[in-house]
């Protein structure tokens, strides 16, 4: 049996907060208001994966009313995520994730991402794609005040 999931998280970006995407500190000016790290693309994925085996969603597992993610690490979260879906007897076979960001360019960060989403997932590099793009400008991801990520992952049973 196999099964895909799709998520989305977009985030605020807000002075001194470092940037997290894909596991990856990105060097920028501002940084994603949230209560773990904020990486919007690892939030993404990780609601995909959840969705796919109908988990519910990254809120239920690690909520933002919970002092214990404060400040998180979303790749560990990821960890997490991965070992319930082996845990119910699930094995990931792919995943593709957008990024959505006008500034910074992503393009020399993404191999990195790849490889610590793939890590933390336990599969194959390229069982994970990470492509970045800009919303030419337009409503509020354009005007620079968030980031957003969408994500899709594929799985089957074990």
């Amino acid at each position: 049996m196999t099964r895909t999931g799709i998520g989305f998280d977009a985030h605020r970006l807000v002075e001194n907060r470092r940037l997290v995407l894909g596991g990856v500190v990105v060097p920028h000016e501002r940084g994603l208001l949230g209560h773990s790290d904020a990486d919007v693309a690892v939030h993404a994925l990780m609601d995909a994966l959840l969705g796919a085996i109908a988990a519910g969603d990254i809120g239920q597992h690690f909520p933002d009313t919970d002092p214990a993610w404060k400040d998180a690490d979303s790749i560990r979260l990821l960890e997490a995520v991965a070992a319930i879906l082996g845990g119910r007897g699930w094995r990931i076979v792919n995943t593709d994730l957008t990024i959505l960001c006008e500034k910074p360019k992503l393009a020399p960060h993404i191999p990195e991402m790849r490889r610590r989403m793939a890590a933390a997932m336990g599969v194959a590099m390229d069982a994970v794609s990470v492509k970045a793009t800009t919303v030419e400008g337009m409503g509020a991801i354009g005007r620079r005040e968030g980031i957003a990520a969408q994500a899709v992952a594929t799985v089957e049973r074990s």
